[in-house]
């Protein structure tokens, strides 16, 4: 046994080895296999084994310190839980024995959870669950979890968005404070603000939408005058009604997009407003803020005016509607319609065509992939999957509202202040690939400088229509950098403009909510909070994953789809090359399914400048490349859709 002098100094070394430890600060990043890394504040990373991985989750940050192994390898042990970032989780839960769990299907937590029995909410065994963790595991690798809600069993009609909504934790009820202040307000509300508006209720302005469509926020007019057009969009003004600072205009901040979830949208503002009191319906006055734009008979844009106004829309005219009266088609098209909205449409349809031939000699058009449109049943799973056409009314809506996006970003730019959406092209990570690429395989544009804006505009317009061996527009459309918000303005190189922004979806955008705000500050010194730069940080993150939101519920829903594909062929594209295999997007109905590489015969190696696959045998995968598949399975835990090859076709050289 020690003596107390022997324990004072084993204390004593113990205390000075852990001040003399060398610790470093640090996140935790997880992986699919039961290890992970600390992603150290000065760059590195350390890996984390499997043991020490039980006592961290994902995002945590910590202080670890530093082992080296046998051969000089290095990893990390965990000395302090700084802080912990996950606080909610989804699972399904999990009876074993007297044990009751949770199996996270979070990224990145490997590993059961304990649901003490307090925190259990009667929940069954399968049941998928929305958790929290109640007892963080740094201190013996023995985590614990409480139900937060329980979601509903696999199969479950609306099981997907109930689930989707909760892992993203996506806020999907109205808070008291909300429904309070929005249902004070009614027909009254409106009638009060018309009396100090414009009145143009006399004005044939029409709104042109699908037929399902509520939160009509867009209505149009359009004549000519000596020089062109004088175009007239007006936009839904909810910024009338909602008073800064509120909790209904705080809501929409911290939700920052309506997300268009299948079958069952989640809202950026209540119903009331967005399909109701600010929802641009015909026959009924309602608040605008209008942008009045000159459009020359080329197409450029002249001097610009904003009004705010009240309207009465003449007609909610679907797309289909609006594309046979401009085609001709069905006489029955224009029933009901006066002639000043006839006469409007006809104008309309004109400058639109001047603005797209500007757009295509001065700046760039959308590359226009055919999209689709799920058809849910009434268990809201996937019925059926239609192309969606882009008729001449879309492509008439859709010039208006760039047009009138323009005017609003030239006027913040030369005010000095505003909210714009920046693109910077193509990654700047990978600009060397894409000099190779050019140098090798369009040799007539390898001097064209790809970070520039004038260079990107160059290649995306000459490199469409290029003869070569590799489809070098595909290539570089696989490699843009995401779109930005920024205060400062700068290029949209993914549009070919100087600068831009977006005003015309105040229903359904927060950042077109708040250009709202700005514009009325500017014009008629209405009260208007400036974002900082926090808080755009957050909503640029919070839209990031709205879409990753819709995107996931979208994928879980067509890979349930795809297992009724059965074993006919089916003809797609190469949608996107990956170094372990391909996708392929099937003409049919656009699901995109993997074909992994260890389904084909032979060793693939992946070029990352051409993006191809390269097998024996001059094998060859690349972008849009058109291939023949068979369904093969489902990855559950992914939610992959996978197929097999069925005819190996080799492109031309």
């Amino acid at each position: 046994m020690l003596n107390a002098d022997a324990l004072q100094q084993l204390r004593q070394l113990k205390t000075n080895i852990e001040d003399e430890k060398a610790v470093y600060p640090g996140t935790i990043k997880a992986t699919n296999g039961r290890f992970g890394f600390v992603a150290l504040d000065d760059g590195r990373d350390l890996f984390l084994p499997p043991e020490e991985m039980q006592k961290v989750l994902p995002g945590d940050r910590v202080k670890v310190s530093e082992t080296t192994l046998d051969k000089g390898k290095t990893q990390a042990a965990i000395d302090e839980l700084l802080e912990t970032r996950l606080n909610t989780f989804v699972g399904k839960y999990l009876v074993k024995g007297k044990g009751h769990f949770v199996v996270p299907e979070t990224p990145g937590i490997n590993r059961w959870i304990f649901i003490p029995p307090k925190h259990r909410m009667n929940a069954e065994d399968g049941d998928y669950i929305h958790c929290q963790i109640i007892r963080h595991p740094i201190t013996d690798a023995k985590g614990q979890a409480g139900i937060l809600r329980v979601l509903g069993k696999s199969g479950q009609a609306g099981i997907e968005r109930a689930f989707t909504v909760a892992s993203f934790d996506i806020g999907d009820h109205w808070p008291q404070a909300v429904e309070d202040q929005t249902g004070a307000m009614d027909e009254s509300t409106i009638a009060r603000h018309a009396e100090t508006r414009e009145d143009r209720r006399d004005m044939p302005y029409v709104t042109i939408d699908s037929p399902a469509t509520q939160d009509m926020d867009d209505a149009l007019f359009a004549e000519p005058n000596a020089t062109g057009w004088r175009l007239s969009v007006a936009i839904a003004d909810p910024t009338a009604l909602i008073e800064p600072g509120s909790p209904t205009e705080t809501l929409a901040r911290e939700r920052a997009t309506a997300i268009y979830f299948p079958g069952e949208p989640r809202p950026m503002l209540p119903d009331s407003l967005s399909t109701r009191l600010c929802s641009l319906m015909p026959e009924v006055d309602r608040l605008v803020l209008i942008c009045d734009l000159q459009v020359n008979n080329d197409g450029s844009l002249g001097e610009h005016s904003f009004h705010q106004a009240v309207i009465r829309s003449q007609g909610k005219l679907s797309y289909d509607q609006v594309s046979g009266i401009l085609e001709g088609r069905d006489a029955g098209d224009t029933e009901g319609l006066s002639d000043s909205v006839l006469t409007s449409l006809d104008q309309l349809h004109q400058s639109a065509a001047a603005l797209r031939k500007w757009r295509a000699e001065h700046a760039l058009l959308s590359a226009g992939r055919q999209e689709y449109r799920l058809r849910l049943n009434e268990d809201r799973r996937i019925r059926c999957i239609e192309p969606a056409i882009q008729s001449e009314a879309h492509r008439l809506v859709e010039d208006c509202m760039i047009a009138a996006n323009r005017c609003v970003a030239d006027f913040l730019k030369h005010q000095g202040q505003g909210l714009f959406i920046n693109h910077s092209g193509l990654r700047n990570d990978k600009l060397e690939n894409i000099r190779t690429l050019l140098a090798a395989h369009a040799t007539e544009l390898a001097n064209v400088d790809p970070a520039s804006p004038e260079g990107f505009r160059r290649l995306m317009q000459e490199t469409e229509a290029l003869e070569t061996e590799v489809p070098v527009k595909a290539i570089l459309s696989k490699q843009l950098a995401r779109a930005e918000l920024s205060f400062k303005p700068a290029p949209h190189q993914g549009m070919g403009l100087e600068n831009y922004t977006t005003f015309t979806s105040p229903l359904r955008k927060f950042t077109d909510f708040y250009v709202h705000r700005l514009i009325k500050h500017l014009l008629w010194q209405e009260p208007a909070t400036p974002l900082s730069d926090a808080e755009l940080e957050r909503l640029q993150a919070t839209q990031i994953k709205a879409r990753q939101a819709a995107n996931s519920l979208e994928k879980w829903l067509k890979s349930d789809y795809a297992k009724q594909l059965g074993a006919e062929p089916m003809t797609g594209v190469v949608s996107r090359t990956v170094p372990a295999g391909f996708f392929v997007r099937l003409d049919k109905n656009g699901l995109e399914g993997y074909v992994s590489c260890k389904t084909l015969d032979g060793k693939f190696s992946f070029d990352p400048i051409t993006l191809r696959l390269h097998g024996k045998k001059e094998q060859v995968f690349q972008v849009e490349q058109p291939v023949t598949v068979t369904f093969d399975n489902v990855d559950e835990e992914r939610r992959q859709i996978n197929f097999k090859l069925v005819k190996e076709a080799v492109p031309e050289s």
